[in-house]
């Protein structure tokens, strides 16, 4: 049984129970979260060397990092060097992306290195193959399709990114739009290919129940992806965009009904001004399935610094709502990430959770930056630390310049906290 199979019982799995104490609910609210769909938990009955995390209403904003090789460099051990160093930086899961060398062998490899939820994109598999072996992506079979997403299911692999939601329909409002940067998702981009070359329905849809049966039979949990996002602001909102989210909504309601987790992809490049509302559509349409967001991204021009604008967007997104974040790194639109791309974009994403979850009323939230704000007025150098997010890089940048004093090298001698104490006769405890 899935994890919506066994909630919808009124029984609790093991993986119910550690995430209800993660999360500090009760079992019960997350059961009635997980039978109404609000709720997932990504874990592949097939593995058992990850922690569960729940992803939705009520819980902690969740953040994944995405890693993966490409057509040019395909190292392995990068690859799994990079899902380490994002889960050491505080990823909640990671998604293998690669498009290029032993595709399988580098999925297998990180889902045993890796100890929390993985996700992937079996189109990227099967496009690859069917270049290989047929000469081009439009020659990619059905059953090619979805025998890349059997063999990820059977790996262990948690959660699956399927652009179900493509359709003849929507791929001719797309025509009609006119948009300034088309179609920017790489999976969207194979599917309508593929439709527009071969005059057929994308298979994803078409075929729909075969791809539930798959998941329902390994509980993995379907990442219904946004093949039409907005690949800039100007495409923002446009008539593509909703019409994908509409049809988003059936599927996921198909989810549930055969008992299958779902959660749903959305933008992209987003105005600041729109998140909130775009939030509320998809829980509108979606009926409050869980809602992953990459970014979203606020403005165009911040190449080199994309993990910041994903951060004031992934703010607004998570505190209108949005459950799960994809990092963005300072790498984004130019090249893959380093190992050092990848730990900023974790840690921009983590502050753009945490900022929402203090809106939302998220248990520890709150009580995290009090805890902090105390150790401050102490000048208790070490808990402050502890407490950041990087203590790494907190230690680093406070020893670089060392002050004679309690204070930091910023203030010295005139620290506002250590003149406030003398003055109000406030002794300065460690907290």
């Amino acid at each position: 049984m899935t994890q919506l199979e066994i909630a919808r019982r009124g029984h609790t799995s093991p993986q119910m129970q550690r995430v209800a104490e993660d999360e500090h609910v009760s079992v019960e609210y997350l059961q009635q979260g997980l039978a109404d769909g609000t709720v997932v938990i990504p874990c592949n009955n097939r593995r058992n060397n990850a922690k569960p995390y729940g992803i939705g209403k009520g819980l902690r904003t969740k953040i994944n990092a995405n890693i993966g090789t490409s057509a040019e460099f395909g190292d392995k051990a990068s690859e799994i060097a990079k899902a380490q160093a994002a889960i050491g930086a505080g990823a909640d899961a990671i998604m293998d992306l690669s498009t290029g060398g032993d595709i399988s062998g580098i999925r297998r490899s990180v889902l045993e290195a890796s100890t929390v939820p993985l996700g992937t994109v079996p189109i990227y598999q099967a496009a690859v193959e069917a270049t290989e072996a047929h000469g081009a992506i439009v020659n990619m079979t059905v059953d090619g399709l979805f025998d890349a997403i059997k063999e990820h299911c059977e790996d262990g692999v948690d959660f699956i990114t399927v652009h179900c939601g493509i359709t003849q329909a929507s791929v001719s409002r797309l025509k009609q739009q006119g948009r300034v940067t088309d179609v920017v998702s790489r999976g969207g981009s194979f599917l309508i290919g593929w439709m527009l070359h071969n005059e057929r329905e994308n298979p994803l849809y078409e075929y729909y129940d075969r791809l539930l049966d798959i998941a329902g039979k390994y509980d993995v949990t379907l990442s219904l992806g946004d093949g039409m996002r907005p690949g800039c602001l100007a495409d923002a909102s446009d008539r593509p965009q909703i019409e994908e989210l509409i049809t988003l909504g059936e599927l996921v309601q198909r989810a549930r009904d055969a008992g299958v987790q779902a959660m749903v992809e959305g933008p992209g490049h987003v105005p600041l001004d729109q998140i909130a509302t775009n939030v509320q559509i998809e829980k509108s349409l979606c009926k409050g399935a869980p809602f992953y967001v990459l970014g979203p991204l606020v403005t165009d021009i911040g190449a080199g610094y994309d993990h910041i604008v994903a951060t004031i967007g992934g703010a607004i997104a998570a505190s209108a709502g949005a459950d799960f974040l994809c990092y963005v790194t300072p790498s984004e639109h130019l090249s893959l990430p380093t190992l050092e791309d990848v730990k900023e974009g974790v840690i921009a994403s983590r502050i753009a959770a945490h900022v929402a979850d203090v809106v939302k009323g998220v248990k520890g939230a709150r009580e995290w930056d009090l805890a902090m704000s105390k150790a401050r007025k102490a000048l208790d150098w070490e808990t402050q630390i502890k407490l950041s997010l990087d203590p790494e890089r907190a230690r680093r940048v406070h020893n670089r310049m060392p002050s004679s004093g309690a204070a930091c090298s910023m203030c010295g001698p005139y620290c506002a906290m250590e003149v406030m104490a003398k003055y109000l006769g406030i002794t300065s405890q460690k907290c």
